[in-house]
């Protein structure tokens, strides 16, 4: 071994891999200690906040934003049922309504209440504890009421989406029936002739007076699409 190589292991061995262990540890621990953040999918921008920083009830009603804000996103946003938003789909505005309200004004709402714990450093509970000047509620009790306004709201519009889909399955129902069950009861057999043989008997045909059924959709459908 040369002396040069010599000085390369000693390096690697007393320096460079001390070091890299030094590293490591060090973002391990800082991984381990470092608070955890809050994670919602359809309200990404409150990543940023540790959970501690919020008491339960706030977090209880933010989790129940994202859960309905993603449900109606995918309604409203998915407009021509392929699985995905993206430029394919057309933007109405209950969709730029949802889309607002959880990146602009439930974000804007939970840091305006977070600055309000800044505010007093001697006392974290002020935001929960001291009422609002010309109110009766305390920044936490405000907090809460802008995030059941939301919450109603998008509970209004899953209430809605919900009959709007079940009028469709009513409609197709009534369609299908229609379509189906009216060709048969206008159905008009022909007497079978006493005097013709047995082959003709098997080749009668009936009568059918078949009308014209038109879809929801302005489809006419005529009586050679009806299979019986």
């Amino acid at each position: 071994m040369t002396q040069m190589t010599a000085m390369f292991v000693m390096f690697v061995l007393y320096g460079l891999l001390p070091a890299a262990g030094l590293y490591l540890g060090y973002r391990g621990i800082k991984k381990v200690t470092a608070p955890k953040m809050l994670e919602y999918k359809a309200i990404p921008q409150l990543g940023y906040i540790p959970e501690k920083s919020l008491p339960v009830d706030v977090k209880t009603a933010l989790e129940q934003i994202n859960t309905k804000g993603e449900k109606l996103r995918v309604m409203y946003g998915d407009t021509n049922n392929d699985g995905k938003i993206d430029d394919k789909d057309t933007i109405n505005e209950t969709y730029i309504m949802i889309q607002n309200l959880m990146d602009r004004h439930v974000p804007q709402a939970v840091a305006d209440y977070r600055r309000l714990h800044d505010l007093d450093v001697t006392d974290s509970a002020l935001a929960d504890t001291t009422k609002i000047k010309h109110s009766n509620v305390t920044g936490k009790e405000a907090l809460l009421d802008v995030l059941k306004t939301i919450n109603t709201q998008f509970d209004d519009l899953l209430n809605a989406s919900y009959h709007q889909d079940g009028q469709k399955l009513l409609a197709t129902n009534r369609y299908l029936q229609k379509r189906f069950d009216k060709p048969a009861s206008n159905t008009e057999f022909q007497k079978p002739d006493s005097n013709a043989s047995s082959d003709a008997n098997n080749n009668a045909s009936s009568n059918v007076d078949i009308q014209a059924i038109e879809s929801p959709t302005g489809e006419s459908v005529s009586a050679e699409d009806i299979k019986l």
